[in-house]
């Protein structure tokens, strides 16, 4: 049964970490807005501050991130730099002193920083803004780079998470994705972090890969769990060569098709939660006394850009090259082209490439789709409620999602929808069924399972 809905439903759809997605944002935000949005916000707000790093020493034919491959150090010491100045700016156009609750380096590859470099950028945000005492600190990991001594500077700068890329354990897959990390190398780091007291570690797995078969998937999942992640994100490869050009490198004829990829996902998530991790939306998993775990207990799971999150504060400023933010007025994001984001910035300007202003219906719509990803349940009357709109608002999507109900990937009872276990690999196409702008031609999108 499950091949039949693979193949049936092998269709193109966002990953829904915002709503509306980035493909419909549009210069129509300008930094001049931004401004005038961060200006708008409450003091008492507590923030999510972002940072791109934007650099890695080589490129991993499947990434789907903006980065640059970079040999030397001197361009990450100007971005530094110009990323303290972007903190500046920011601050300064803030109504006063905001305190600081999650920040977390993505990129890229955060760990082309010098150990150094925290220290300077840690101790800059404190002038600025007030980072709680038990702010989350994350930091996106690369083994492939990170030495003892560099664990030992994350952990002066007060680092408290860190997310370590893998993809695969598999060296033919590595080879195939050109991103050479043996196990060893892997665990060994996870030893220093935890050595040096960054014990709350995230692992980032995929399936889909080129050449990638479920027993590898399987192999993969068994090495993971014997390095007891507290969190593991088991991502689909989104093969969008047409977005990202570095992946035409990748043999399309070497990629397994919907049903494969159904059961490398299926195999590898059932070993998971065999060994005691509980499933968290789409892909990911976490120990049952992890904060995402305690999230999903009650019901305030959130996700955003970087995937699900126990992160509640209500606003989230992104910082470098091609950062997204989120305020409450719309989405922001910030230039992509080093040479104009550094320009900006030298400017006094706010580094605004595109955006979108989010309307009353966005909010309704957004915050079906967001506990559809997350709760994979969502009571329709109760929301209506919520948002002061007729109940039969959804009239229409409610007969868009029948035949998922045929199909069992949904059970509707009364006006609530759920996800069952079935249909949790297709949670994105439920999502779907809400989103305006799906139709509107805007974009092209990754797999749905």
């Amino acid at each position: 049964m499950m091949d039949d809905l693979s193949k049936k439903y092998d269709l193109m759809v966002p990953r829904y970490t915002s709503y509306p997605t980035a493909p419909h944002f549009s210069d129509s935000v300008t930094g001049a807005l931004y401004g005038q949005w961060l200006a708008a916000l409450d003091p008492a707000t507590p923030l999510s501050l972002y940072f791109h790093i934007p650099f890695c020493d080589e490129m991993c034919s499947f990434c789907g991130c903006y980065t640059k491959i970079v040999k030397r150090y001197d361009p990450v010491a100007d971005y530094v730099g110009v990323l303290l100045d972007e903190i500046d700016l920011v601050a300064k156009t803030l109504p006063g002193r905001f305190k600081a609750s999650n920040l977390h380096w993505g990129g890229g590859s955060p760990t082309m920083l010098k150990g150094e470099d925290w220290k300077r950028i840690i101790d800059h945000l404190r002038v600025r803004f007030d980072v709680t005492p038990d702010a989350a600190i994350a930091v996106e990991l690369d083994p492939r780079t990170a030495s003892e001594d560099y664990i030992r500077a994350l952990q002066d700068a007060g680092v408290n998470r860190a997310s370590i890329g893998v993809q695969s354990f598999d060296a033919d897959i590595q080879k195939a994705i050109n991103r050479i990390q043996p196990y060893e190398m892997t665990a060994q780091v996870i030893g220093w972090l935890r050595q040096h007291g960054i014990d709350h570690i995230n692992m980032d797995l995929m399936y889909g890969l080129p050449k990638q078969t479920t027993d590898m998937v399987i192999r993969e999942a068994e090495l993971t769990i014997g390095l007891k992640p507290a969190r593991v994100a088991l991502f689909g490869y989104a093969h969008v060569p047409w977005m990202k050009s570095h992946q035409k490198l990748i043999n399309e004829d070497d990629l397994p098709d919907a049903g494969e990829r159904w059961q490398q996902f299926e195999e590898s998530s059932a070993k998971f939660i065999e060994a005691g991790y509980v499933a968290v939306g789409l892909d990911h998993f976490a120990l049952p006394d992890d904060e995402m775990s305690v999230a999903l207990d009650d019901g305030v799971l959130q996700r955003n850009f970087q995937g699900y999150t126990a992160d509640l504060a209500p606003a989230m400023i992104g910082f470098g090259a091609s950062a997204i933010g989120q305020l409450s007025q719309g989405y922001i994001q910030n230039l992509s082209p080093l040479k104009q984001y550094r320009e900006s910035i030298s400017a006094g300007i706010l580094p605004i490439a595109r955006g979108i202003a989010i309307s009353d219906d966005d909010r309704l719509r957004g915050h079906v789709i967001e506990r559809i990803m997350c709760d994979l349940s969502v009571d329709l009357d109760e929301v209506c409620d919520k948002f002061s709109v007729s109940k039969a608002t959804f009239v229409p999507e409610m007969e868009k999602l029948a035949p998922l109900a045929e199909d069992a990937i949904i059970t509707i009872i009364g006006n609530t929808i759920t996800v069952t276990e079935t249909g949790r690999p297709f949670v994105r196409l439920v999502a779907a069924a809400f989103d305006a702008y799906l139709d509107s031609g805007k974009g092209r999108h990754s797999r749905a399972v």
